[in-house]
């Protein structure tokens, strides 16, 4: 593989190690998944019930438990998880349709109370009369008037009346995209279709401001925020986040007495004379055909940007773009869904072939048929990508309704992908880990290298394992219980495993590089492991709060999930080490081949702490939540996490790759484009940030306290002035992180692929 032997295939004997780490991470997975389990088991009986019939005070149906099943197929079938939100998981273009329909209800209770007892239209009441009425309607909508033996659900007078009342205003709300946030216009005409999806919203919000059995607080916790309605936070929102704060005193604390005791961990820098600048790789078949993974990755890359350009001007202009009307071809529901689809494509286009090439450096044996292998895995990657993302546009525009959900969009956010979709990309996932298996498999037979192919393995399987609870539900399963597994992948898949695999992939790579000895990588994966699983495994249920899910859950995941910023301090700590190896490779390590690989983890690393610790826990406290979620702050947190972690991770393995299949004259060709690519997307992120979506989200919870969550999700706020100069701010670093950052990193793998094809 090497001009000289690699440092990973060296055998110098087995890494010495003590067994109570091994003994530590069994401890601690266990005990975080029998939680984890324990919670979402728990979701199945604590979930909000579906009625087999709603009625109103005569016994007369209004309408039934499948009408709300088939009202949310309607609702993820038109891609509505992408306009707007449920219990503030969705979009932000739209409003938080639970919230809007709960407060007009109030309104009418208001109105049907200040009638029958005072005999005047609400509005012609005094402040005085006004606050009486308002004190009595909380009252009325926190009964709970469900009959559990008949499984029959009651509706009041002004429930009753707000159903009816309903579908006309959504069909006015579907007309105009200017009054939806850009949806295609006239989207749902249907009066049946109309009359299930209001049956499904009327449901969410029963939930959310009827009391639950035995309980002071509704089915979601109170949430959301609405005076009138009488949902204003628990006391448990305020004790939890009070012990959160506790437990992440704790865990810096002792990751700090750790750290200073043994003078420091992580990545040891030897001295500058141990790394060795000039050595030559010399790829094997297969790992130059990793290439185009990394090009395609490029292109999604690129795909990707350029539709969340055309998302953002859906928030400062919905209806009209740049004197063009594209809701009917390009809806945003159809922008955003491609948008979120295309950051999951391409960072695990560059996690798989990043994996598969070190893979290769771990096992240090070429098998044949590999390259063959790897060029089909290519092939299905590209079928299911594109694809999929061809057929969520005809799906979302109608071409086959009746197997969207198949071949289309589910419509879950994050999860989109048509169930066929899914089922093949599992397929594939799973064909790519016997690949890398099969290519690491060397490693295992040498004791220096046996561990460390281990959590290989392990990494890599998990991967493609919890990717499986995408298909544990699908359109018409309650509510509570699909955003119960749904974020088992888009938290747990993703923040723990995909961290996980990353840590052992840039632990192979700087072992290989010379940079940190065997023995200094493996302790690293030994002590992310444990950091990560401690906090991040039973975190995952800060995302459940408000989504059916009883103080229970409150209670574990917002203590833990304090604790995922811990691992952060431990990688800021370690910062240090990172900036004395740029250091190293500015100046008489100037040859070294793979600097840009260490900026761009440099940048990671800083993105880590800012966007996933800083700015996620600004977000994960109950009481914080509460206010917080589905405001501009949650894609904050994401941007700043999802691209700069993940994405800057994906990057910096394209260029590890690039690099390593460059010889020196081409590799000098395309530096400038990865230099210009460096600093375009760490520029642009932050301006994209600090101008447009941080300020928006404080704007917007301002809002939240002052006039309610339904007010600060409606139209009528953010289109206003303030709010809408703060979309189009966000264009100078959306143009920055496009034509000084995607576009010169899609040129440079461009020039690389070529001059390999030559």
């Amino acid at each position: 593989m090497n001009q000289t032997r690699s440092n990973l295939t060296k055998d110098e004997g087995a890494v010495q190690f003590s067994k109570l780490w091994i003994i530590a991470i069994a401890i601690v997975a266990i005990y975080g998944f029998a939680l984890l389990l324990t919670i979402t088991f728990k979701a199945y009986d604590d979930k909000p019930p579906i009625p087999d019939n709603v009625v109103n005070l005569n016994g007369e149906i209004l309408f039934t438990g499948q009408d709300i099943r088939e009202g949310q197929a309607i609702f993820l079938r038109y891609g509505l998880m992408d306009n707007g939100t449920v219990w503030g998981h969705g979009a932000y273009l739209g409003p938080d349709f639970p919230a809007l329909y709960l407060n007009r209800m109030a309104k009418r209770t208001a109105e049907l109370i200040s009638l029958e007892q005072l005999n005047t239209p609400y509005e012609n009441l005094n402040k005085e009369g006004q606050l009486l009425v308002d004190s009595q309607v909380s009252g009325f909508l926190k009964q709970n008037n469900y009959d559990q033996e008949g499984n029959t659900l009651i509706f009041l007078p002004s429930q009753e009346i707000s159903f009816y009342e309903e579908p006309e205003l959504w069909r006015q709300y579907f007309s105009d995209p200017i009054k939806n946030g850009g949806l295609k216009a006239n989207l749902i005409t249907d009066s049946t279709e109309l009359r299930q999806l209001t049956a499904f919203f009327a449901w969410t919000a029963w939930a959310s401001v009827t009391l639950r059995p035995d309980s002071e607080s509704s089915y979601t916790n109170n949430f959301p925020y609405d005076e009138l309605a009488g949902n204003k936070p628990t006391s448990e929102a305020v004790v939890w986040s009070v012990a959160s704060l506790l437990f992440l005193l704790i865990g810096i604390g002792g990751l700090l007495f750790v750290y200073g005791k043994n003078s420091g961990w992580g990545w040891a820098m030897p001295n500058q004379a141990q790394i060795d600048y000039t050595r030559v790789s010399l790829p094997s078949h297969s790992q130059k055909a990793l290439v185009k993974f990394i090009v395609v990755a490029a292109l999604l890359f690129l795909g990707q940007t350029l539709v969340g350009g055309g998302v953002a001007h859906y928030r400062a202009n919905p209806g009209n773009f740049y004197g063009l009307d594209i809701s009917n071809i390009f809806p945003s529901s159809l922008l955003r869904t491609w948008h979120l689809q295309l950051a999951i494509f391409w960072i695990a286009t560059g996690f798989a072939a990043g994996g598969l090439y070190l893979a290769r450096v771990l096992g240090g044996i070429e098998f044949k048929g590999q390259r063959l292998l790897t060029n089909i895995l290519f092939g299905a990657f590209a079928v299911v990508i594109f694809g999929s993302l061809l057929c969520e546009w005809a799906g979302l525009m109608g071409c086959f309704d009746s197997i969207t959900f198949w071949l289309g969009s589910q419509g879950w956010e994050y999860l989109e992908l048509g169930r066929l979709w899914q089922i093949l990309l599992i397929i594939g996932l799973a064909v790519w880990f016997v690949l890398a298996v099969r290519a690491s498999a060397p490693g295992f037979k040498r004791q220096s290298t046996k561990t460390i192919t281990i959590f290989f393995w392990i990494a890599a399987l998990g991967i493609p394992l919890f990717y499986l609870p995408a298909l544990f539900y699908d359109n018409m399963t309650n509510f509570t219980i699909v955003d119960t597994w749904r974020f088992w992948i888009i938290h747990l898949w993703v923040e723990g495993f995909f961290e996980l695999f990353a840590t052992v992939m840039v632990a192979v790579m700087f072992i290989e590089l010379g940079i940190v000895s065997k023995k200094t990588g493996l302790m690293v994966i030994f002590l992310d492991v444990i950091l990560i699983f401690m906090g991040g495994i039973i975190g995952t249920g800060h995302h459940w709060y408000f989504s059916g899910q009883t103080s229970f859950n409150m209670a574990l995941s917002g203590c833990f999930s304090a604790l995922e910023v811990v691992p952060l301090i431990l990688l800021t700590l370690e910062g240090y080490s990172f900036m004395k190896l740029q250091n190293s490779t500015s100046t008489d390590g100037a040859g070294f081949r793979h600097k840009w690989t260490i900026r761009y983890l440099i940048s990671v690393g800083f993105w880590n702490f800012l966007g996933a610790g800083v700015f996620g826990f600004l977000i994960n406290m109950p009481i914080v939540s509460y206010f917080e979620v589905g405001t501009y702050l949650t894609p904050n947190h994401g941007h700043a996490a999802m691209f700069g972690v993940f994405g800057m991770l994906a990057l910096s393995l394209g260029v590890f790759i690039l690099r390593e299949v460059s010889t020196d004259e081409m590799w000098y060709k395309v530096e400038r484009q990865i230099k210009t690519s460096f600093w375009g997307l760490n520029i642009g992120l932050a301006m994209m940030l600090a101008i447009s979506l941080l300020p928006s989200g404080f704007i917007q919870i301002w809002d939240v306290v002052e006039n309610g969550y339904w007010h600060a999700r409606s139209l009528e706020f953010t289109s206003s002035h303030t709010m809408s100069l703060l979309g189009w701010l966000r264009m100078p670093g959306d143009l920055v992180f496009i034509c000084l950052g995607a576009i010169p990193f899609f040129i440079a793998t461009l020039r690389v692929w070529f001059s390999k094809k030559a």
